[in-house]
Parts: C-alpha cells; sequence; structure tokens
C-alpha cells in the first residue's frame, strides 16, 4: 500500500511541477518528486539505487535548476 502512495505522490508531484509558473516552485517540487522515488526505492529493497536518487534527485538537480533560474532572471526595463 506504502508503494502506491509514493507513486501517487511521484507522479502528482511531477505533474504539479510542469503546471507551475514559478520556477523556483518548480525546483522545489521536482525536489519533492525526487523524495518521493528515493524513498520509493528505499521500500523496494534498493538502497543503493535509493541513496544515488536521494544525492541526484533530492538535492542536486533542484539545486541546478534554482541555480539556472537566478542566473538567467531578467531584469525589468524601466
Amino acid at each position: 500500500m506504502i508503494e502506491y502512495i509514493l507513486m501517487i505522490v511521484a507522479v502528482l508531484g511531477a505533474v504539479i511541477a510542469l503546471t507551475q509558473r514559478d520556477l523556483l516552485k518548480a525546483a522545489i517540487l521536482t525536489g519533492i518528486t525526487g523524495a518521493a522515488v528515493a524513498f520509493l526505492y528505499q521500500f523496494l529493497l534498493a538502497p543503493d539505487v535509493a541513496l544515488t536518487q536521494a544525492i541526484v534527485g533530492t538535492a542536486i538537480i533542484p539545486v541546478f535548476i534554482a541555480l539556472a533560474v537566478k542566473k538567467t532572471r531578467r531584469m525589468e526595463e524601466n
């Protein structure tokens, strides 16, 4: 039962991240999706894959997305 909940959280997080207009919120939701997938891997007894997913999907990818958004923001012209 818990694996279904984790799958639903991962899919809903990804869909909500895709529909966000604010890119920083999308980056945070990407991290939540990565964490749900990491927990799913841990529940399915793949701790090495879960650790890799937790590092990459929960920490590195959202930080890179947030940094890219920050670096590419346009200044308002007055």
